[in-house]
Parts: structure tokens; C-alpha cells; sequence
């Protein structure tokens, strides 16, 4: 259909003298081919073919590949700015394909993109609503509007509405919150999550402690923890779930 409607467009943006003259060629080409009954559709092909080379029109095979390829650009975590050894991949399991993925604090658009691109339903929370619209416009842009919420609030105020499967939090999602306001924001998100599901927790941002591993250890008393070192000083906490 691409083809069709390019070479379509190139005949109608030339001349009849023009297009006589590719027939010529045609013709030419076909000499002692043309067979009674058949000349007309074999001599229209041989012009589409002409057009077809002289636009540099890819093959069908190589359209192929570049769509394949193109398509898997965006699962790359590199694609939306993240670093390839994210540990934003630790969320993508069987559970967020079918769940909610929640994903708050810095860095909300490429994370919440990445993971839409990868087959994720996110909920993307931010208190700032040109924050929001931002990551809601960046995920039309880029095809993934049907997987991308955007809810103008702050995570304490916020309650999920249904099982979710992810949950990425950065301090800033915690900031002005104490210790009783965070843990009670943690055991809301840990009860609404799936057997399996998995929670990142950052424990550093601008070079502050903003929550402690050891604090972070008792909220997720029970989970299968590890902590990822980011560069610098910074960790990411990687909880998963016990499965009942």
C-alpha cells in the first residue's frame, strides 16, 4: 500500500510528457516480452517499477526489517535517556503485562515510557501538573497513549484502585512525608501489589538520604529484598513479593 500510494503520488506530480517518456523506457525494456492480451499490465508494472527505483522505494523485505527494528527501539531502557543496566527491567515480568505498574518521583517520564514500550499499563503520579501533561503528550508522541495515566496528586494522597504488579518510587515521592506517613504509604501500595510484583525503592536523590536501608528492610520485612548500587552513593531497592 506504501508503494502504491508513493508511486501513485509521483505520476501525479509530473508531466504526461514525463510519463510517456517512462513508458518509453518501459516498452524498451520489455521488447520481445509483450505478448498479445498481456501488453498493457506488463508494460504498467515495468512504469511502477521504473518509479519505484528512481524514488529509491525500499523493498518490501528491507521495509520489514527497519519496521522490526524501529519497533524494538523504544524497549531499549537507552531509547528513553534510562541507563542500559536499569532496574527498571526488574519490573517487567509476566504480573505487569496484566497489572497496573505505578511509577512516581524523578525521572516519572522515561520510566513510565519504557515501561509502556514494553508491554506495561502505567500510572504515572506527580504532584506538578505540567509534569504530567508532559509525560501524557511524550507518550502520544510516541504511540503509547492507550498504556500511559497520568493523575495529577501526591502518592500519599493517592490510593490504588485495583491489583498492581510494579511499583517505582524515588525520594521525592516521600518529601514532607515522616516516618508513620511513609510507612503507611508503603503498606498501602504493599497490599494492593500481586504475589510476584516488585517494588524499586531509591534511597538517595541530590546526594541525600532521603529514607534509610534500614528502615526500607523493616517496611519490606518478609519480601525477597536486594539493593542495586546506582553510580555515586545512591541504591536502588529491588523488594519482591512473596508469593503465597
Amino acid at each position: 500500500m506504501y508503494v502504491d500510494r508513493e508511486i501513485e503520488a509521483y505520476k501525479e506530480s509530473v508531466s504526461r510528457a514525463h510519463l510517456c517518456g517512462i513508458a518509453d523506457v518501459a516498452h524498451a525494456t520489455l521488447e520481445g516480452e509483450l505478448q498479445l492480451g498481456m501488453r498493457d499490465v506488463l508494460l504498467a508494472a515495468e512504469v511502477d517499477r521504473i518509479i519505484a527505483r528512481r524514488l529509491k522505494i525500499p523493498s518490501f523485505e528491507t521495509w520489514r526489517r527497519r519496521l522490526l527494528r524501529n519497533a524494538s527501539e523504544p524497549k531499549r531502557p537507552e531509547y528513553w535517556g534510562l541507563r542500559a543496566d536499569t532496574p527498571l527491567a526488574h519490573a517487567l515480568n509476566r504480573a505487569s503485562l496484566s497489572a497496573e505498574v505505578v511509577v512516581t518521583g524523578a525521572r516519572v517520564q522515561g520510566s513510565a515510557l519504557y515501561l509502556a514500550a514494553n508491554g506495561c499499563h502505567v500510572t504515572a503520579i506527580e504532584p506538578e501538573h505540567d509534569v504530567v501533561e508532559r509525560v501524557l503528550v511524550a507518550a502520544e508522541e510516541a504511540g503509547l497513549e492507550s498504556r500511559v495515566r497520568g493523575l495529577t496528586t501526591e502518592l500519599s494522597q493517592w490510593m490504588p484502585d485495583g491489583p498492581v504488579a510494579a511499583v517505582v518510587l524515588t525520594p521525592a515521592a516521600f518529601a514532607g512525608l515522616g516516618p508513620s506517613e511513609r510507612e503507611r504509604v508503603i503498606a498501602a501500595l504493599q497490599l494492593a501489589t500481586l504475589d510476584g510484583g516488585v517494588h524499586l525503592v531509591e534511597t538517595i536523590i541530590a546526594g541525600q538520604e532521603a529514607i534509610t536501608e534500614d528502615e526500607l528492610r523493616q517496611s519490606y520485612a518478609g519480601w525477597d529484598l536486594s539493593f542495586v548500587q546506582e553510580p555515586g552513593a545512591a541504591k536502588t531497592l529491588v523488594a519482591r513479593k512473596s508469593v503465597a
